[in-house]
């Protein structure tokens, strides 16, 4: 299995994306290889641990990357938190700030029962401010948040302050 240094060593910096004064983390040069995007996934699995989990909801779209297989392998099911609009049936909505501007996110409303046990997953903790919208939804839903997994965590931004103490669980941290 991959180890965290071997995964992180495949992911690239790119600078001034999608503005100036930002450092992407690219994390496509990582996914083209099966081996590490299997250990990511296993990674993530090892860290979740034995938590129960009903959902998993990951956020568009890069936590749909993340968050189908983790699903799977989890045995639980899987809700997209889509981009404004996205969504074909009755939704709940939240507006949230992120790095570089702000958005609307949307989930269905029937994504899951209240007090389902729900693991948030995406790629990528920065500032907090998507995986903040996205715990709005969950509650607004009535769903009891069992942790927020993320691939990698940029750890100068703070984004684990936004959480209102939940647990935090990553692969790779910056």
């Amino acid at each position: 299995m991959a180890t965290t240094k071997d995964l992180a060593a495949r992911i690239r910096d790119v600078p001034d994306f999608p503005k100036p004064g930002i450092l992407f983390k690219d994390i496509t040069t990582m996914l083209k290889d099966a081996d590490s995007f299997r250990g990511s996934i296993d990674g993530l699995i090892e860290k979740i641990g034995k938590r129960k989990v009903d959902v998993v909801v990951g956020m568009e779209s890069r936590g749909f990357i993340f968050g189908a297989p983790i699903a799977y392998k989890l045995g639980a099911g899987f809700v997209p938190v889509r981009k404004l609009g996205k969504l074909p049936a009755d939704v709940v909505a939240v507006e949230y700030d992120l790095e570089y501007g702000s958005a609307t996110l949307e989930m269905h409303k029937d994504a899951f029962a209240p007090g389902a046990k729900v693991l948030i997953v995406d790629d990528l903790l920065a500032t907090g401010g998507t995986v903040a919208g996205t715990i709005e939804l969950v509650k607004q839903l009535k769903g009891e948040i069992v942790a927020c997994a993320f691939l990698i965590e940029l750890t100068p931004l703070h984004g684990r302050d936004k959480l209102g103490g939940y647990d935090v669980v990553t692969l790779i941290s910056y």
